[in-house]
């Protein structure tokens, strides 16, 4: 087994090229290696790779490797608050006499601003450009931020408001599955790999490109030439086998696989889709199933290279030299995928599904596994009084499990074809029968890229979803991120008024208490067909499999299977409309489709600015030795928050909307901006103050500390006194006492928002100790320097009786893979109790001592 001699001479449509080859590398066959590990395999033979990556892949077995993606890709969101911290270690490095050098970036990142539309206008022709305008007219300070860095940085590509959602993006222009290196006289082809700072960005594996979602800190340290450790992954085999009715959906599968697997249990793996019922999926449902890997818990489902591989490449308008190319590599180095021998690879584990056994479902009403057969959903999810009342101004009335939200929104599905067309089809079909959504219903359809409002649009579908008010209001994430926007204000008044739980429906990947909008209190995942149903319906409560969703010019009942297309007919439509030439002239034009961003100018070099709401100097360098101290026995910790199992980050530091009345509120209105320009907590994440009253401000969450209470707050001990979260956070800060947060299972679900560690950290938090948590939120802790503590098996907080009243005495061992806890309580009592420190591998310690990735960046720029 050797790299040394690895490269190879590969004959691609008459041209030579180079290839690290794997069987010379080897030695031997690959067959009993999954193909996702045939991948890593690939990437430790690059030459700056540590030459003993490639037999720990092999061997499955090690302590750590490590991964150097072709690329990286970064939403705005979380672009900001990255790019911010690279200017801080770029000043850092310069105070500090390092080469002016010392922080460009060593690799191509593309920026997609896909976060930053809130859904204010709907169901009107003009609902896009409104909405554009509103975009820009509250972020103009951050777009023209990152203008400045497009700027300052060469290998940052950013595509502008407008450009699409980025994993849409990423699968229908960006990704190459093969991609072509080094100098032109000898270059080398080797896999296309990405990594991401959005927890969908896993969703290109259902192109065969191997990628997966990181945290910003992460992130920023690729940036500046690290290769990003892990433990050698444990490979889950997801067997499908039969085929898809027809009345199905991919998002029907990708449903009842967040189910499964979470059942399963595969936080951390990585899982592969294989056996007869594979061929039978298009890449579109392949990625599809693979965008809520997060949701599995799992890193990345990787999709072997096939012919639909081909056939995608070839329908989105990639050339034949680019598709002969991906499929001669994927040939040659043992990528692509033999059916007859797929017995003999060896799953850690194996899961099956019977994809001739999925029928309609849904998820909800407060987590993606929460998976629900159609015919149920009355049952399920529609449990209160049916009593309505009228809507002041308006000639209807609202009652309990109404959906107020019906959006066809996410790349998630909006990627898929089939289902936009299915789902413009069930309008068409509904629009002829007479039918009509529900007045109080906010509809709206904001595609991922431009390419799917061009096919909805050139085959008339578009005008038949206008008709029942799915007017295009976006090409960006909006409702999917939890920027639905308002409401009319009577059903706002009346939902508050009388406490209703209404209901939004969506084609996102995400439906957790309070993310979709504050007065919806379920939040219903759906295929795009089946929220054009709910819009038809308007309540859960309505039977929509087999009953009635309303009556035609005849008076005849009209049910789903009355609207529901034939495959032919959806077939008919996108080969006509979606093919080659229409991808190529959306991306040809991909650059230039906002003028305003076009007419933003970059400021010369970047400074800090005074006074500015969205940016400001991140301090978690401040008074930073040139060594790091050594690991410390902290003490007197106090609970900030004492929690239950699935925490997500939107519980932590939410992304949608700043309510008046919370704390960020109140400092906005104080620094004189207007409510209409709150923006959101997402898009203000370069401003620590508002980072900071961020910190469990979720309206939906629930501490321990607070019986019997909803929303950011918490108790001030030793008082006891009830208090607001921030509060809290500014009275442990003026006595410097240190806090920790306590929870249960699955701490960190969701997003991969770093924000949700920065934002304790600036509160004060130096350790979490849960049950167990997320693979990126875990990772986030560490590169910021907050302890991720797990409790023994069968020790909870309920089992050591915490109550929040507590103080900790907190000291690591020198091998930083366990600690004590002295739990010292009210009544004078002290007890001690054994913790592991959830830090996986040698490069993870080394990054906790330094307290933090950007402690360890800096020192290094510097050294």
């Amino acid at each position: 087994m050797t790299k040394g001699n690895a490269v190879e001479t590969l004959d691609v449509a008459g041209r030579q090229v180079g290839v690290r080859s794997l069987s010379r590398a080897v030695g031997a066959p690959l067959s009993k290696l999954p193909y996702v590990l045939r991948v890593l395999a690939e990437n430790a033979l690059a030459p700056e790779a540590d030459p003993d990556d490639l037999s720990c892949i092999l061997m499955r077995e090690g302590d750590m490797i490590e991964f150097r993606p072709s690329r990286l890709i970064l939403q705005d969101m979380l672009a900001l608050p990255l790019l911010l911290d690279l200017m801080l270690l770029r000043e850092v490095a310069r105070d500090r006499g390092a080469h002016k050098n010392a922080t460009d970036l060593t690799l191509p990142i593309d920026l997609v601003i896909d976060h930053s539309m809130t859904v204010e206008h709907w169901a009107s022709p003009d609902a896009l450009a409104e909405n554009q305008r509103h975009e820009f007219e509250v972020n103009r300070e951050r777009f023209a931020f990152f203008k400045t860095c497009e700027a300052e940085f060469a290998a940052l590509r950013v595509i502008p408001p407008g450009g699409g959602i980025m994993h849409q993006v990423n699968l229908e222009y960006l990704s190459q599955v093969a991609e072509l290196v080094g100098p032109s006289q000898a270059p080398i082809l080797q896999a296309d790999t990405v990594l991401g700072t959005d927890s969908h960005t896993p969703m290109v594996n259902g192109l065969g490109v191997l990628g997966w979602g990181i945290g910003g800190l992460d992130a920023e340290r690729i940036t500046l030439g690290h290769r990003l450790a892990l433990n050698v992954p444990e490979v889950v085999g997801l067997r499908l086998h039969g085929a898809l009715p027809d009345s199905a959906t991919a998002t029907d599968i990708a449903l009842l696989v967040t189910r499964v697997l979470r059942e399963v249990g595969v936080v951390g793996a990585f899982v592969e889709l294989c056996s007869d019922g594979y061929a039978s999926l298009s890449v579109p449902d392949r990625a599809t199933i693979a965008n809520m890997a997060p949701e599995y818990g799992c890193t990345c489902v990787y999709c072997p290279i096939d012919k639909n591989t081909l056939g995608y490449l070839r329908m989105t308008g990639r050339s034949a030299s680019h598709v002969a190319r991906v499929e001669a590599w994927a040939r040659h180095q043992a990528l692509w995928r033999d059916p007859s021998a797929e017995a003999k690879i060896d799953y850690d584990r194996i899961v099956d599904l019977d994809l001739s056994r999925i029928g309609h479902s849904v998820a909800g009403p407060a987590r993606p596994e929460q998976h629900v057969a159609l015919a149920s959903v009355p049952q399920r999810l529609s449990d209160l009084p049916n009593v309505r009342h009228p809507v002041p101004g308006c000639d209807f009335d609202l009652g309990n499990d109404d959906v107020i939200i019906a959006a066809i929104t996410s790349c998630t599905n909006t990627a898929n074809p089939r289902n936009m067309v299915t789902a413009g089809l069930i309008a068409r079909n509904a629009v002829r029968r007479g039918l009509r959504v529900k007045t109080w219903v906010k509809t709206s359809l904001s595609p991922g890229s431009r390419v799917v409002a061009a096919y909805l649009r050139d085959s008339g579908l578009q005008a038949d979803l206008d008709r029942l008010g799915f007017h295009v209001a976006g090409f960006a994430c909006t409702t999917c991120n939890g920027m639905s926007g308002p409401l009319d204000p009577a059903i706002e008044k009346t939902i508050q008024k009388h406490d209703l739980d209404c209901a939004a429906v969506l084609s996102g990947n995400r439906n957790f208490a309070g993310r979709i909008h504050p007065l919806a209190a379920k939040n219903i995942l759906a295929a795009p067909p089946l929220v054009v149903a709910y819009a038809l319906a308007g309540s859960l409560a309505t039977d929509i499999a087999a009953g009635v969703l309303g009556f035609d010019q005849k008076d005849r009942a009209v049910r789903l299977d009355d609207l529901w297309p034939d495959q032919a007919d959806v077939d008919a439509i996108l080969d006509a409309y979606a093919g080659p030439d229409t991808y190529r002239g959306v991306y040809a034009n991909v650059a230039d489709v906002s003028e305003e961003w076009n007419a933003l100018t970059a400021d010369g070099a970047f400074r800090w600015p005074e006074g500015s709401t969205y940016i400001s100097r991140p301090p978690y360098l401040d008074g930073m030795s040139n060594i790091p101290e050594p690991m410390r026995k902290i003490e007197g910790l106090r609970p900030l928050v004492v929690l239950g199992d699935n925490i997500t980050t939107d519980h932590i530091s939410p992304s949608g909307y700043i309510p008046t009345d919370s704390a960020a509120g109140h400092y906005l209105s104080s620094r004189g901006v207007a409510e209409r320009d709150f923006n959101s907590f997402g898009t203000r994440r370069g401003s620590n103050d508002i980072v900071v009253r961020s910190t469990f401000s979720s309206i939906r969450l629930v501490n321990e500390m607070v019986a019997g209470r909803e929303g950011p707050w918490t108790r001030i001990f030793p008082s006891g006194r009830k208090a607001s979260v921030f509060d809290a956070i500014e009275h442990y800060l003026a006595e410097n006492t240190p806090l920790i947060v306590i929870a249960g299972k699955r701490y960190g679900a969701g997003s991969s928002r770093d924000t949700a560690a920065k934002a304790p950290k600036l509160a004060g938090v130096q350790a979490v100790l849960a049950e167990s948590f997320e693979r990126i939120h875990r990772s986030n802790l560490v590169n910021m320097g907050i302890a991720p503590l797990v409790f023994p098996e069968g020790v909870t907080r309920r089992t050591l009786r915490l109550d929040g009243s507590e103080t900790f005495d907190l000291e690591f061992n020198e091998a930083l893979d366990a600690a004590q806890l002295t739990i010292h309580r009210r009544n004078a009592q002290t007890e001690v109790q054994s913790l592991r420190i959830a830090l996986f591998n040698t490069a993870e310690r080394k990054t906790f001592q330094h307290g933090g990735a950007l402690q360890e960046s800096a020192r290094a720029l510097v050294a």
